[in-house]
């Protein structure tokens, strides 16, 4: 028998992520500056934390986990595994061990499915050289899965979401989409070659970032999940005093996601993101939103790079099979909106 996963699950991969107006309210303010080796906490809404070990490294820490985004459980495995490590990578390190977080409903669906969801994590971690060392599991009311990764970086090479500079541009490695395209799944609407573009983007490992670390161009680095491209872009524009500029037509886009907003298949963690920073943002186009601020599951690294370095940057992530175009600019920092569409 075939159990379907998103059938038991409210939420979907990074869609499930708290909008980010409401997580300010959760986390508050809070600033503890009693630990001057902790180079990177979660006031700074980076990507892991940073801890500096004093001889020119530090440790990389992060944690993510969802509900599912699929219904395959080896490939929901998979997807976890790969947008978990990639907290790592955005930080240009590099990981050194996983361990597992599993939520399963052991009355609604077999333990032997389970075992895939790990089995799909297995497989991922040895693809990033790394044991998936162990794990903590709980008897839970929906499925639940994703990984806690340690890794490290040489502290001189840490790449944060603050840095980034007036006059750089910006790269993204993954295409948009993958919150609609799977949003199509439930609604019966998708088309079969859509949805394994979509995989390929959600299990190719960010691996990248961690050759970008030795890049002196790179200037600020994150990656783009639940809150979707703006609001990822968003918090790099705070961190780092700046406002961009995006050209719409240049950013990587899955196919025929009109076809799918046409038919209403986009996933509510769009709105929620929508309100959460709307009003930071100018659009040429009203509907750029429903693509601007979706949801990515294991989506791509955003990277700001100087522009004397672009020609060095585009070399380099050719190396890794990515042929990449500037989707914007970094500007001066403006008082209300942060970022300009066009």
């Amino acid at each position: 028998m075939d159990y379907k996963l998103t059938k038991y699950s409210h939420g979907s991969g990074c869609g499930c992520k708290i909008a980010p107006q409401v997580l300010d309210h959760i986390l508050g303010q809070h600033r503890d500056d009693s630990f001057p080796n902790l180079l990177v906490g979660n006031q700074d809404r980076d990507d892991a934390a940073v801890f500096d070990l004093g001889d020119g490294t530090a440790v990389i820490s992060t944690t993510d986990f969802f509900m599912p985004i699929v219904d395959n459980p080896y490939d929901f495995g998979r997807i976890a595994s790969v947008n978990a490590i990639s907290d790592i990578y955005a930080m240009g390190g590099s990981p050194l061990m996983a361990i597992a977080i599993l939520g399963w409903p052991l009355k609604e669906i077999p333990a032997s499915d389970a075992h895939q969801v790990i089995e799909g994590s297995r497989f991922v971690c040895k693809q990033a050289h790394i044991p998936l060392a162990g794990g903590h599991s709980i008897d839970s009311p929906e499925p639940i899965f994703g990984l806690a990764v340690t890794g490290k970086v040489e502290v001189k090479n840490l790449k944060k979401n603050k840095g980034a500079r007036p006059g750089d541009l910006l790269f993204l490695t993954k295409p948009l989409g993958v919150g609609i395209i799977t949003t199509a799944i439930k609604k019966n609407i998708l088309i079969e070659e859509d949805f394994a573009l979509a995989m390929a983007s959600m299990t190719q490992l960010n691996d990248v970032g961690t050759l970008l670390a030795i890049s002196k161009g790179v200037h600020a680095m994150t990656d783009v999940t639940g809150f979707g491209l703006l609001g990822h872009l968003i918090e790099m524009c705070e961190a780092s005093e700046t406002s961009a500029e995006i050209c719409f037509d240049t950013i990587p886009l899955l196919p025929n996601l009109q076809y799918y907003l046409d038919k209403g298949s986009y996933p509510s963690g769009t709105i929620r993101n929508w309100e959460s920073y709307g009003e930071k943002v100018e659009l040429k186009n009203k509907n750029q939103s429903l693509i601007l601020a979706d949801p990515q599951t294991s989506g791509g690294l955003l990277v700001s790079v100087a522009p004397e370095s672009v020609t060095d940057f585009l070399k380099l992530v050719k190396t890794m099979g990515l042929d990449l175009s500037a989707i914007g600019t970094m500007q001066q920092g403006k008082v209300n909106k942060k970022i300009f569409v066009k």
